[in-house]
């Protein structure tokens, strides 16, 4: 167990009572944070320089040992920066992660805008919906190692509301690219794009999963991509 708001350790309480807190200064930020719900995190300007350096140790620490072990010490180590040059670029910790995650989100964005304009065809809604759902999938290094970090930072927003509030901002951007792709394409009742995008958002980001933990083969993924994508938009005769 770990305090809830810093994971620090946890002393055992003199009352016989499981603590929740390490301290009242934590307790006391707890409460203001259930009085004051966070609220998503303004985009920071786009880290150059030794900030990029900075947030780049921060992604190859959680892709390798999980966010757990991103620590103020142990970025600045795996940048090969000192503690204080961290500290000057980032406010906390918390601002050093959200950061981080705004900073990866970009970056996938613009390899993947960058993958789909590449590919024969990609004014075609069918080959747009298709390259799109595979930008969910660890198809190369870049996409392995962003969904090991994704991954990562999902599991830690689970218990983190700020980054919980980064998670869910948008929330639904994607789904919605990709119904309008679903209608483009010709789907006709009673399909509903909207329906089929949330399945199939949520269906592939599994797949990726599944992939990454090779529980499934590329050609395993694909067969299941394409059976699906057959349903929705069935070919013409």
């Amino acid at each position: 167990m770990s305090c809830q708001v810093c994971r620090g350790p946890l002393r055992p309480s003199p009352r016989g009572r499981r603590p929740v807190y390490c301290s009242r200064a934590c307790q006391a930020r707890a409460y203001r944070s259930r009085r004051n719900p966070p609220v998503p995190a303004g985009p920071d300007p786009e880290p150059d320089g030794r900030r990029r350096q900075i947030v780049e140790a921060v992604w190859r620490i959680a892709s390798e040992h999980g966010l757990r072990m991103a620590t103020i010490r142990g970025v600045a180590a795996e940048a090969g920066v000192t503690p204080r040059a961290v500290q000057y670029h980032f406010t906390s910790k918390n601002h050093l992660l959200v950061t981080a995650l705004q900073a990866l989100h970009r970056d996938n964005e613009r390899h993947g805008r960058e993958r789909i304009e590449a590919r024969s065809g990609a004014s075609d809604p069918r080959v747009m919906l298709r390259a799109t759902l595979e930008e969910l999938l660890p198809l190369d290094e870049q996409r392995r190692a962003s969904l090991r970090v994704m991954t990562a930072y999902y599991a830690w927003s689970l218990t983190d509301p700020v980054l919980a509030a980064v998670f869910l901002h948008q929330e639904h951007q994607l789904e919605d690219l990709v119904a309008a792709l679903i209608t483009a394409a010709g789907a006709v009742p009673p399909i509903d794009a909207a329906q089929e995008a949330n399945l199939l958002v949520g269906g592939v980001s599994g797949l990726g999963l599944d992939l990454l933990h090779r529980r499934r083969t590329r050609a395993d993924v694909r067969r299941t991509l394409d059976y699906h994508l057959g349903r929705v938009l069935p070919r013409r005769p």
